[in-house]
């Protein structure tokens, strides 16, 4: 049950489960200081089992946040979106910039194409589905949060359990069909401001293609890989594609399979599995009024359906940003 502390699977760990069947809170790890492999085993075992995990008051820096990310597998970088002679804002291109600051370190305006960019984070997706290979862990660090009350929480949802308890009809056909979703960055980012981004059309891009169900490797369990990146299922007509794939995040974001996460403080670190959960951002009063700095590492999936059915070696595509 949430808020038990569930230690007997654990040695080093202590963990407080958050949500009726996913996410967990952890404590008695400093991620600050080398972490002995016995440690990092557990903690690997944990996201496992979790598919959430909340680290408070890390004291990571950026430095440290890269290094533990590695562990987990090679990292993925910016560079790609790095377009119309934009720079790097963070000492290492493995930081993606998940914050509202400028380049002067102030709110972006509510009225930028950065803010309307921002706005499809607010869907539920799943990170880098819309490259060739897609992502395992993200691990997103609070370097400033805006104050209590104003929002900025993240939203999880648990896929693997929502699979489970698919009607029996729907998951019959699901899995007999073995459906491909092509996913896009440029329909994810006009689901989140049709109006600013009219003059895109995802169809002019390459999409990546991803099996809409999949087991999760590392647990060995079912999973509905799902997302708001995801333009249509192929072999179907546009119609039964968009209800298809809205009756299954609806089914998937439904109450008993999501959790929102506070951000309490400078130094809380969150960590999830783009492969059994779907994730957004809450958004708030906050924007474009207070400072908000979140830095996300993003680990490439090692398992053997990380490039779907794309071709391994396809080069991701960025986001034309004028900001």
């Amino acid at each position: 049950m949430p808020g038990l502390l569930q230690e007997p699977q654990f040695k080093h760990l202590k963990i407080k489960e958050i949500g009726l069947t996913f996410a967990a809170e952890v404590e008695g790890v400093d991620l600050s200081q080398d972490i002995p492999q016995e440690v990092f085993d557990e903690i690997l075992k944990a996201i496992t089992k979790y598919g959430v995990l909340v680290f408070r008051d890390t004291g990571l820096d950026d430095t440290r946040h890269v290094e533990f990310s590695k562990r987990f597998g090679e990292l993925d970088d910016i560079k790609p979106y790095l377009t119309n002679g934009r720079k790097a804002k963070f000492p290492y291109y493995e930081l993606f910039d998940a914050g509202n600051l400028d380049d002067e370190g102030n709110p972006i305006a509510l009225d930028s194409q950065r803010s309307h960019y921002n706005k499809g984070n607010g869907l539920w997706h799943v990170d880098s589905s819309f490259n060739p290979r897609r992502a395992s862990y993200s691990i997103l660090l609070a370097h400033i949060i805006p104050p209590p009350g104003t929002g900025g929480d993240t939203g999880f949802a648990d896929t693997r359990t929502a699979f489970d308890e698919l009607p029996a009809d729907l998951k019959a056909e699901l899995l007999s069909n073995d459906y491909v979703a092509a996913h896009s960055l440029f329909h994810s980012r006009k689901l989140g401001s049709p109006e600013f981004f009219a003059h895109v059309n995802p169809l002019e891009h390459k999409m990546a293609r991803h099996k809409l169900v999949q087991r999760h490797e590392p647990s060995g369990r079912m999973n509905l890989y799902v997302a708001r990146h995801a333009h249509h299922i192929e072999g179907l007509e546009k119609r039964d594609s968009d209800e298809l794939l809205d009756r299954l995040i609806t089914h998937a974001t439904q109450e008993k399979y999501t959790v929102e996460v506070p951000w309490n403080g400078v130094g809380d670190l969150v960590m999830w599995d783009n492969r059994c959960v779907m994730h957004r951002a809450t958004g708030g009063s906050f924007e474009g009024r207070y400072k908000r700095d979140m830095r996300r590492t993003t680990v490439h999936d090692g398992s053997s359906t990380a490039w779907g059915l794309n071709e391994k070696g396809d080069v991701k595509l960025g986001f034309p940003q004028t900001f």
